[in-house]
């Protein structure tokens, strides 16, 4: 015969009965709540959009103003944090080693730190980076592809140079020039970006992830609501590549955009992506070695984190939930979650603060510790392997060299190219690292060795470095008239492309 329960215990089942029913009905209640409030947006809209891409940021503002308020305050750089703050920092200046290991590259010129997505035009254009095409007879030798990444413009624009008419189909975009589209892209990151106009249903505007899960056997199309508040961030924070105009295996297709994801999402993957096409970025003017340069695997990166590996999302903690007035929205002010821990880790975490801040800061700086390291190997390598080159060192003596720096400087930079990576993926992020320490020491002692057989021992001369002026100055840049031809290209140029964007309606100011 079962054993009857005493009176007790089953007051206290039904009383845990009781709960359990209270909280499912908060929680359905909250999810009835949450509902309601999109239907009540979406049926009390004062613009329904025909169109999928509203380039215009501002036409957003009346329906949905929560968002858009806190989407402009990307505009904000008061954030500080120990390793990155959303202020402009010359990181040249930081680390005048990068200007070495980028010679030969626009990036040796000028690197800063990135700031909010309001700011992207601006930066975009005033960066040394870009050139200055009109001022003293300056021709534009950037493609349209680099500004790609920079507002809703660019898929209302390939979407325009399409036969298709097709979102996702760039048409005749990537085949442009930057400055072609000068007076088009005044947009900046938005709604469009990463949003339907028409549903607000989430979605990646960009054709290349696309095309490169296409290759992969995977549908964009396909993802979870949970994938895509991670893809829209995807689209853009990733390794990519232009075309070169130059490649026998895809005429007519020159500086279009591509995503080395063929083989998979790590460092090295990529890079067996790239020997297999027998692609380099640049030449590396003091080690004539073929380099790769990373852009901003902040995805792939974060793929090899724990967050990622838990179904954390971009969106969870750069855009956490906000409540005000009883309405629950995503905070558009899209930044580091150090500055909103109770909002972000503290969803999940339960310790201080101020302890997980300082366990970010813990990884942080032991990351920075392999990369000091890094960039100070690889810096006397390039150097040392011109020595080489002076001294008579021939291609055969050279190439096993040059694939150790080409091996070393990739996995520096997709390291440290990646924003965020020492918090997305510390653990990865010190792997690469130190194997790049690792593959610079045994070039350094291969180029020792070889400076041997040329009648040289002891310590190979390098100039000095030691600062960003006189880093540029060892690699051969004439700063003063690049920064002179940038401010003229500023104060003549652009002006008239944005009052051309304003006469022909693309920009507007509330």
């Amino acid at each position: 015969m079962a054993k009857q329960l005493k009176k007790w215990q089953g007051w206290l089942l039904f009383g845990g009965s009781m709960a359990v029913v209270f909280l499912l009905g908060l929680l359905v209640s909250s999810l009835m709540e949450r509902r309601a409030e999109v239907a009540s947006v979406f049926n009390n809209k004062r613009t329904e959009f025909t169109d999928s891409i509203i380039a215009q940021n501002e036409k957003f503002k009346a329906d949905y103003p929560r968002e858009y308020e806190t989407w402009a305050m990307t505009e904000d750089t008061s954030f500080v944090s120990k390793y990155n703050s959303s202020q402009e920092v010359d990181v040249l200046e930081a680390r005048p080693e990068m200007v070495v290991l980028w010679a030969g590259y626009a990036f040796s010129r000028h690197y800063n730190t990135p700031r909010g997505h309001k700011h992207c035009l601006d930066d975009l254009r005033k960066i040394l980076r870009t050139g200055n095409p009109g001022i003293d007879g300056d021709a534009d030798m950037q493609p349209a592809t680099c500004w790609t990444c920079k507002g809703p413009d660019v898929p209302r624009m390939m979407r325009e140079l399409s036969d298709s008419k097709s979102v996702f189909d760039p048409g005749n975009y990537y085949a442009m020039k930057w400055s072609e589209l000068g007076a088009e892209m005044v947009n900046t990151v938005g709604c469009s970006d990463c949003h339907d106009a028409r549903t607000m249903d989430l979605r990646p505007a960009r054709p290349a992830l696309y095309e490169a899960w296409a290759r992969a056997g995977r549908d964009v199309r396909k993802a979870s609501h949970q994938e895509m508040r991670s893809l829209v961030c995807a689209q853009c924070h990733t390794e990519y590549y232009f075309i070169k105009p130059d490649d026998p295996k895809n005429p007519g297709k020159a500086n279009y955009l591509m995503f080395p994801q063929d083989k998979g999402m790590t460092c090295e993957a990529a890079e067996e992506y790239y020997d297999s096409i027998g692609f380099y970025d640049y030449i590396h003017p003091l080690s004539k070695t073929p380099i790769l340069k990373a852009q901003h695997p902040g995805y792939e990166i974060a793929l090899q984190g724990i967050h990622a590996q838990r179904g954390v999302s971009c969106a969870d903690c750069h855009m956490p939930y906000k409540s005000e007035g009883g309405v629950k929205f995503s905070d558009h002010h899209i930044m580091s979650p150090l500055a909103n821990i109770d909002r972000t880790c503290q969803t999940c975490h339960r310790q201080d603060a101020e302890v997980l801040r300082q366990n970010v800061y813990d990884r942080q700086a032991k990351c920075t510790e392999v990369r000091d390291r890094a960039e100070q190997e690889l810096a006397r390598a390039h150097f040392e392997a011109k020595f080489l080159i002076d001294k008579g060192a021939t291609d055969a003596e050279m190439k096993p060299i040059q694939d150790l720096l080409r091996k070393s400087q990739w996995r520096w930079d997709y390291a440290i190219a990646s924003h965020g990576a020492t918090f997305h993926a510390p653990q990865e992020v010190t792997r690469l690292l130190s194997h790049s320490v690792d593959y610079a020491q045994q070039a350094r002692l291969l180029i020792a060795k070889v400076a041997a057989k040329h009648g040289h021992t002891g310590d190979i001369p390098v100039p000095d470095y030691s600062s960003k002026a006189k880093a540029q100055a060892a690699i051969g840049l004439d700063m003063a008239k690049l920064k002179d031809k940038k401010k003229r290209f500023l104060d003549t140029v652009v002006p008239k492309w944005i009052d051309e964007a304003k006469k022909n309606g693309k920009l507007v100011e509330l």
